[in-house]
């Protein structure tokens, strides 16, 4: 019998986050400038280790998103998007990363954390476009992220997680533009989604719009699955994201 006796390789786990958010009809995300090595200067998602070795993942991420962006529990949609655990994905070792998507309607202005000389909001389109060149494998996170962001809207009720309290069908139409990268026909987006019964309910008094028009206010609806889906145009163009 073998004396060799098996040793676990040293890892190392961190928590990171895709944060997105409306910003001038624009689908924007939360990027920081990093003010250390590796990447020194690069721009990439909010995040990083443990703080401890007994910290929950999900307590880590909101320690990040109050430390990113200034957010308690209670202000956004949280959902884990995935593990990235590629061996070469870190330069300083091998390094895990449990990642998760934030959703909020008007987020405010960051403040960046320890190890980044700032933050800022950025259009996804542009953060995407390749000339942003993220550090470590932040570019296919963030394309993952906003892959399930869109994929998510067409069959739950995420798209409110982009609107306040209440909303006009207009605004909750610009969240779907914004995050499929379409043009919606606006008739046609108002008979989808009051076909789907407890997506959106009335909230009372209504609002006036740019125009001058009273508009009617919503909030979001007991139902949290969409029957039948909102289905994303397949056959048009997409316009950017930004």
């Amino acid at each position: 019998m073998s004396d060799d006796r098996w040793v676990p390789p040293p890892v190392l786990l961190a928590v990171d986050l895709v944060i997105l958010t409306l910003r001038e009809s624009g689908l924007h995300v939360l990027l920081i400038e990093r003010g250390v090595e590796p990447y020194q200067g690069a721009l990439a998602l909010p995040g990083g280790f443990l703080s401890h070795e007994k910290e929950d993942l999900v307590a880590a991420a909101h320690r990040e998103l109050a430390e990113e962006a200034g957010l308690g529990p209670d202000q956004l949609h949280l959902e884990q998007l995935g593990i990235y655990g590629a061996p070469d994905r870190d330069p300083r070792g091998r390094v895990i990363s449990a990642v998760y998507l934030a959703i909020a309607p008007r987020l405010p202005e960051p403040v960046a954390g320890t190890d980044a000389t700032k933050a800022c909001w950025t259009p996804v389109a542009q953060a995407l476009s390749g000339d942003a060149q993220l550090a470590f494998d932040h570019e296919q996170i963030l394309t993952d992220g906003v892959g399930r962001a869109r994929e998510k809207l067409e069959r739950s009720a995420l798209a409110t997680a982009f609107c306040g309290p209440t909303f006009t069908i207009a605004e909750l139409q610009a969240v779907y533009e914004a995050v499929w990268g379409v043009t919606l026909d606006p008739r046609n987006f108002y008979r989808k989604v009051q076909s789907v019964d407890g997506f959106i309910v009335p909230a009372g008094p209504s609002r006036k719009t740019e125009g001058g028009r009273p508009a009617r206010l919503f909030r979001p609806g007991p139902r949290t699955t969409l029957h039948p889906p909102m289905t994303r145009p397949r056959g048009q163009a997409d316009k950017e994201t930004a």
